[in-house]
């Protein structure tokens, strides 16, 4: 690829998370490209439609959750671990509001996520058998509730409530007593 066409790609990429976390997956390519500062043309030769852009962008921001996963699931403390990853996780979509739509599966076929999601699912759910079996975590609560809550919290942040305060009695509620 030409420099200055590797440069146009790149500058296009960074245009799309920033339009997209902004203004959501509802934004057209010719957002992203008033926003790069090239024509739209550009961007149509090196991604034939919104969703492969879009694929492009979310790709690394799932990859950082995944790591995230990872990480909390060897955390010495599990089930602040868990909060923390939760928090963390879910205050990324709070402040993106096209990862949140692509979290809450609005837009499109989110199937190229899946290897990722699977490997954020199995790093979870090792955090929590691991909380449950340190005695912190509720044993009825299984990796499946995840979705559940994402859910709820995803509800909390379109709406504009305090989140965090609504997690914080989710999580309070999956503790042992």
């Amino acid at each position: 690829m030409r420099r200055d066409a590797e440069q146009n790609r790149r500058r296009t990429v960074q245009a799309a998370r920033e339009v997209f976390a902004a203004a959501g997956l509802s934004a057209t390519l010719n957002d992203v490209a008033h926003h790069a500062g090239v024509g739209v043309g550009t961007v149509y030769r090196r991604f034939p439609d919104k969703e492969s852009l879009a694929v492009e962008v979310y790709a690394a921001e799932l990859a950082e959750i995944r790591a995230m996963a990872e990480t909390a699931a060897e955390a010495p403390d599990p089930f602040p671990a868990l909060a923390a990853f939760l928090e963390a996780a879910l205050g990324r979509a709070a402040e993106n509001r096209g990862l949140l739509e692509l979290i809450g599966g609005e837009v499109f076929d989110v199937s190229p996520f899946d290897t990722v999601r699977t490997d954020i699912t199995r790093a979870v759910g090792r955090l929590i058998r691991r909380a449950q079996a340190d005695g912190t975590l509720r044993r009825d609560v299984t990796v499946d509730d995840l979705p559940a809550i994402a859910t709820m919290v995803h509800a909390l942040i379109v709406t504009g409530a305090d989140w965090r305060r609504f997690l914080d009695v989710i999580v309070a509620g999956l503790r042992v007593r």
